[in-house]
C-alpha cells in the first residue's frame, strides 16, 4: 500500500510538502499539486483518517442519527438517508450512521471522543432528548425535522402544514365536500413526530374554512393490518369522494387495495398524498402528490453544516422550510 513517502518520490517533493497539500497548512504552487495530484492517483494513495485528523483537527466524517423503529416503515427514511450520503460524499466528507436507541448517550459518545466534525439529526421528535447534549457539543448539528425548541439551531424540514393546505385546496377547488386523511399511525403522534399533527392540524383548519367535512384517521406501518385498516376506514366513509393519505406505508399499499375492491381512480375516488418521486417511482404510484423533497432537505442540511464546520460564526441559526409543490398526475377529478 503506497504512503506519503512514495508519494513525494512519485512526484519530486519532500514529504512535508505533501503533508501540507492534504492538510492545507500551507500554500504550495499549483504546479506541485498538479504534480502531487497525479502521483497520488497514480498511486492509489488513500488518505489515512486518523493521520489526517491530527494534521488538521478534522476527521472529514459526519455524524448522522437516526433510529430504526420495528413499527415503522423503513423505505421512507431511506429516502433521507440517501440525499444525506451523498451530499456528504460530494464535498469529501464520510457518514458515520449511529442507530443507538439511547441517542444522547450517543451524541455525548461520539462528539466527546471527536469522532466527528459535525452531526445530522434525523427522526427528529418534539421534545427530542437528543437536542440538550447536542447543544453543548463542541460540534455544530442540523436537524432535517422541526422540534418545539429551535434555540440555537440549524433546522431543515418540508412545510407540512402548507402542504396539508395545498392538497385540501386542491380537492375544494375540484368540489369535494367529504374527504378522508389517512394520518401517520398513532404511535408517530404518541413519540412527538410534529410533522404528523402539523400536518393534520392544518388540513382540519383548511377544510373548516372551506365548509367542508374532512375525516382524519390514523393509519398503519406494517401488514397486514395496513390493508385491513384501509379497507376499513374506506368502508366507514362510503360517502366520501376524495381521500388525502399522509402515509408511506398506506400510499405504497393502496393501489392494490383499491385493485381488489375494484375501486378505479378518479372516476370513483380522488387521491392525493404527499411523498419523494423516487418513492413513488418505487412503489409505481400514479397519485398526485406534494414532493416531500428529502434530496433538498439533506443537500441543505448538509452543506449548511459543513460551511458551520469551516467558520463556527457563519452567520446565524436558520430555521428553513422547504415550500411544497404539487404534481398533478391526474388522480383527482
Amino acid at each position: 500500500m503506497a504512503n506519503i513517502a512514495d508519494v513525494a518520490k512519485a512526484a519530486g517533493v519532500a514529504r512535508s510538502t505533501v503533508s501540507y497539500a492534504l492538510s492545507g497548512n500551507r500554500p504550495i504552487s499549483r504546479e506541485t499539486r498538479e504534480r502531487i495530484d497525479a502521483a497520488i492517483a497514480e498511486l492509489g494513495f488513500t488518505v489515512n483518517a486518523g493521520a489526517r485528523a491530527l494534521a488538521t483537527s478534522q476527521t472529514m466524517v459526519l455524524g448522522l442519527l437516526l433510529q430504526f423503529h420495528e413499527d415503522e416503515f423503513p423505505p421512507a427514511m431511506l429516502q433521507y438517508i440517501l440525499a444525506i450520503t451523498t451530499a456528504a460524499r460530494e464535498l469529501d466528507y464520510d457518514i458515520l450512521m449511529v442507530t443507538d436507541d439511547h441517542g444522547p448517550d450517543a451524541i455525548r459518545r461520539i462528539t466527546s471522543s471527536n469522532m466527528v466534525d459535525g452531526i445530522v439529526l434525523l427522526d427528529v421528535t418534539h421534545d427530542d432528548p437528543r437536542l440538550p447534549p447536542l447543544r453543548k457539543a463542541r460540534q455544530p448539528a442540523a436537524l432535517v425535522g422541526l422540534p418545539r425548541d429551535t434555540q440555537a439551531l440549524d433546522v431543515f424540514d418540508l412545510d407540512f402544514s402548507e402542504a396539508a393546505r395545498l392538497l385540501v385546496d386542491h380537492l375544494h377547488e375540484l368540489g369535494h365536500r367529504d374527504i378522508i386523511l389517512v394520518s401517520p399511525p398513532r404511535h408517530v403522534f404518541e413519540r412527538g413526530g410534529a410533522y404528523a399533527w402539523r400536518f393534520r392540524d392544518a388540513a382540519l383548519e383548511r377544510a373548516a374554512q372551506h365548509g367542508l367535512n374532512l375525516y382524519p384517521h390514523y393509519g398503519e406501518s406494517q401488514q397486514p393490518a395496513i390493508e385491513e385498516s384501509l379497507n376499513a376506514i374506506l368502508d366507514t366513509r362510503a360517502q366520501a369522494t376524495a381521500l388525502v393519505v399522509h402515509n408511506d406505508a398506506s400510499i405504497a399499499a393502496l393501489p392494490a387495495v383499491l385493485r381488489a375492491r375494484g375501486t378505479v381512480v378518479p372516476r370513483d375516488l380522488s387521491v392525493v398524498s404527499l411523498y419523494p418521486r423516487n418513492f413513488g417511482r418505487t412503489f409505481l404510484l400514479p397519485y398526485t402528490a406534494v414532493e416531500t423533497s428529502p434530496d433538498r432537505l439533506g443537500r441543505q442540511a448538509v452543506q449548511h453544516l459543513v460551511r458551520r464546520i469551516a467558520d463556527p460564526n457563519y452567520g446565524p441559526p436558520v430555521v428553513r422550510f422547504i415550500e411544497p409543490e404539487l404534481t398533478d398526475r391526474g388522480s383527482t377529478a
